[in-house]
């Protein structure tokens, strides 16, 4: 039986550890941390060990695998140390917020053959797939557009996203990985508009919060992407895909489906899922799945190292684009 470590007791360790103590194939080892209450409520809930250093924990013997959900600066050198060891690692994105760090570790961890997978999650999410494969079956013909809206229900505290890397990181990284899986090409030029229409004060942090950014590929195929840090309704997220011979539309997530009409209102429902823990719980579970069966396997992982440098390349390229108001040819 496959034994895992998760790095992290924070809100997305959480969800990671959950998964893994659920999963019928494998076994939870460890959960580390350097918040101690944090590991041992979460260890004592799950059942497991608990441990307050994370690179301690990486050499434990009863350690087959590694997922870490740690702050995004200790992501290289706890991936690093894994890999050393010879172990598989599901990270979460991204890799670094530094693009010359992260391309220098990429560089380390493929020299290495190390099995890193990043946590895109959206790509499993089970809309997104059944998108996926019916653009691969040719269900709409040749793809010429997508577009993909991304809204949270509000504004994260301003302690997070001073530390976030900026809504282009943090954010839209998401929908820039979700474009590259949907256009089936890489992006090469991009262009991007951005405002602090939620929170002026984000301008002291060099941040803002409503940005629309376009992609194109060499192709010519075509991405919108809109994104803000607030919608009064709910936790938007919807995608379109337009092809040459049909659109394939996915709709929000509610609690239920059920509809109300009564002589003064019609199609009444209940608000859209109000977070992203709620709307992507199976994504969750979808991506630990398939990390556990491509090790299992001794296939290739969904999801690559690369893939989180040219998401967070595509990220800078929006920033430059912003800075010079013009659009940005991506450079490999």
């Amino acid at each position: 039986m496959l034994r895992i470590a998760v790095l992290g007791a924070g809100r997305i360790a959480t969800i990671h550890a959950a998964n893994v103590a659920s999963h019928s194939d494998v076994r939870l080892s460890v959960i580390a941390d350097p918040w101690r209450e944090g590991v041992d409520r979460l260890a004592a809930k799950l059942g497991c060990a608990a441990a307050y250093d994370c690179a301690q924990a990486i050499t434990r013997e009863d350690v087959d695998a590694i997922v870490i959900g740690t702050p995004t600066d200790t992501h290289i050198d706890l991936m690093l140390q894994a890999v050393e060891r010879g172990l598989p690692v599901l990270c979460e994105k991204p890799i670094d917020l530094d693009f010359a760090k992260a391309a220098e570790a990429v560089d380390t961890l493929e020299r290495l053959n190390g099995k890193v997978m990043l946590g895109f999650n959206r790509r499993f999410d089970p809309d997104t797939l059944r998108i996926r494969k019916a653009i691969a079956e040719g269900e709409i013909g040749d793809v010429r557009q997508v577009v993909i809206t991304s809204r949270d229900p509000g504004l994260a505290p301003m302690e997070y996203l001073k530390h976030s890397g900026g809504i282009f990181r943090d954010m839209t990284i998401h929908d820039f990985d979700t474009a590259r899986t949907l256009l089936g090409e890489e992006p090469t030029q991009v262009m991007a508009i951005a405002s602090r229409l939620v929170e002026p004060a984000l301008e002291g942090i060099d941040d803002y919060d409503s940005v629309m950014v376009l992609l194109r590929t060499a192709s010519g195929k075509q991405c919108h992407i809109n994104c803000c840090r607030e919608a009064a309704y709910g936790y938007d997220q919807r995608l379109e895909v337009f092809g040459s011979k049909g659109m394939l539309l996915n709709d929000n997530h509610r609690p239920n489906t059920v509809r109300r009409y009564s002589a003064t209102q019609t199609e009444v429902r209940e608000p859209l899922e109000n977070f992203f823990l709620e709307r992507y719980a199976d994504a969750y579970r979808n991506e630990l799945n398939q990390f556990i069966a491509a090790i299992q396997a001794d296939a290739p992982l969904p999801t690559n190292a690369r893939d989180g440098l040219k998401a967070l390349h595509l990220a800078n390229c929006a920033l430059e684009s912003i800075r010079t108001g013009r659009a940005v040819m991506v450079c490999e």
